[in-house]
């Protein structure tokens, strides 16, 4: 059962660019990837179904996760800026080995997101803002075609930009700078503000627990309120490709067009603890706390609120959300009560959502993929780690189109929180084992750090208890 993995080598951790905002600007892009990805099914589906059935009171859950998995982000990176390899590659390192660990992530990592859960969600919008109305049973062909449209637009848009992670980025920003801004727009324009002071309330009012809830949405809202699960592993991978710490020694993953002089190391490398050394390292901690505290941790806090605030505000309480999502009656109350084009616009916005999303998790799926393989194989592959990405995702593909028609997209959502939950809970404290034991002492989390790996670890162990009991 056990296989070890090849010794790191050793090289000089690459400077960073000297600290200033225009050089931060240049620098952060993991957090934007991440955020694109973060915004979705939760805020779209589970935190406004919530909100609408119980109030805003239940998002003190969102709260506790975003905050938690700030610290989990933060804890992944830190292995990846002293060795260059994702974190999932440093759980690999633990007994009983690459190969067990290695296979438990590929299951995990397929179970979780081998059902695409929101592509088909993407068809009904892309359906209802060109036809008018949203889709009936009648319509179940042109879906399954918008659907298959869908992805073959994911895979156009991986292919190229040099690396992925480069075109993941650029992508990222733009479906960002939309999103928030219709948000904020609308929030401001036809939200009380009452309704916000209501909606703040409810993010820090701490264990309310309404009779009735439904256990198995809170446990997906715990799950998805930031990323969810192997999508927060996978940040890591983005900070090897983009550079940061030791990634910037051993490469990144290119793309189909644009990636011939890119390449990618099998085995990490490491820096002498110098001087000189640790204080580029401390440099690079900067940079990692604007991506990912202030963009990606103050950006999901933001895009749950906005969403949740206006649902609130809008739609009555106790209407079932689970069937159409709340963008989709926004989108309704928007045009009736306000503008008829607010129908474009809002369902444009829920696409944006989603399709960031489902983008997100796709290269999700095949990155993890990819690098476990790659790093198992290392000196024994015929094929390049381009050739490995782009067939798992023609595989995954195909499979995706099949799974996609296998529930609504609420359901499958469920299934992805539910197997995210108990990933959360096991790589956190898989974290705190390769940090405290594979780190140099030096660089290793200081003693809060490793309580906030282990409160999460409990938080997620508790919410998956909720929902089986639920």
């Amino acid at each position: 059962m056990k296989h070890h993995l090849a010794p790191w080598g050793i090289g000089e951790l690459p400077a960073p660019l000297p600290f200033n905002f225009r050089n931060a600007l240049r620098t952060i892009g993991p957090g934007a990837i991440l955020l694109a990805t973060s915004i979705g099914g939760g805020e779209w589906l589970v935190g406004p179904a919530l909100g609408v059935a119980h109030g805003a009171g239940l998002m003190w859950v969102a709260t506790v996760a975003i905050l938690l998995q700030v610290l989990f982000n933060l804890e992944g990176i830190r292995y990846t800026l002293y060795t260059g390899e994702p974190a999932v590659v440093g759980i690999m390192r633990l007994r009983p080995g690459s190969r067990f660990w290695g296979g438990l992530y590929t299951l995990l990592t397929v179970a979780q997101l081998g059902m695409p859960a929101l592509a088909a969600a993407c068809s009904s919008v892309v359906f209802a803002a060109f036809m008018g109305r949203m889709p009936g049973a009648p319509d179940a062909g042109s879906l399954t075609w918008i659907t298959y449209g869908i992805m073959a637009v994911t895979v156009a848009i991986l292919a190229g930009g040099g690396t992925i992670e480069r075109m993941l980025e650029r992508a990222s920003w733009a479906m960002i700078a939309f999103i928030f801004v219709f948000l904020l727009v609308v929030n401001v324009f036809f939200v009380p503000a009452a309704n916000w002071a209501r909606t703040a309330a409810g993010f820090v009012q701490f264990g309310y627990l309404p009779a009735g809830a439904d256990m198995v949405l809170l446990a997906t809202l715990a799950a998805t309120a930031g990323s969810g699960g192997i999508g927060n592993l996978v940040i890591s991978n983005w900070v090897r490709d983009k550079g940061f710490g030791m990634g910037g020694a051993v490469g990144a993953i290119p793309s189909a067009v644009g990636g011939r002089d890119v390449t990618l190391s099998h085995v990490g490398m490491v820096f002498p603890v110098t001087p000189s050394n640790l204080e580029r390292w401390r440099l690079w901690w900067r940079y990692v706390n604007i991506d990912q505290v202030w963009l990606w941790g103050l950006g999901c806090f933001l895009g749950m609120f906005l969403n949740v605030n206006l649902a609130t505000a809008i739609v009555p309480k106790g209407t079932d959300l689970s069937a159409i999502g709340a963008g989709a009656f926004q989108a309704r109350y928007l045009a009736e009560h306000a503008w008829s084009g607010f129908w474009v616009l809002a369902l444009l916005n829920g696409f944006w959502i989603l399709f960031s999303t489902h983008l997100g998790n796709t290269d999700t799926l095949v990155r993890t993929v990819t690098d476990i393989a790659w790093v198992a194989a290392a000196g024994r592959s015929r094929y390049s780690v381009t050739r490995i990405y782009y067939s798992l995702l023609a595989v995954f593909t195909v499979w995706g189109a099949f799974a996609a028609n296998w529930g609504t997209a609420m359901t499958l959502f469920k299934a992805l929180g539910v197997i995210a939950g108990p990933i959360f809970a096991l790589a956190s404290i898989q974290l705190l084992l390769v940090n405290t034991r594979l780190l140099p002492a030096e660089l290793r989390p200081p003693v809060w750090r490793r309580i906030g790996l282990v409160l999460c670890a409990v938080f997620y162990l508790g919410m998956m208890v909720l929902a089986l009991r639920g």
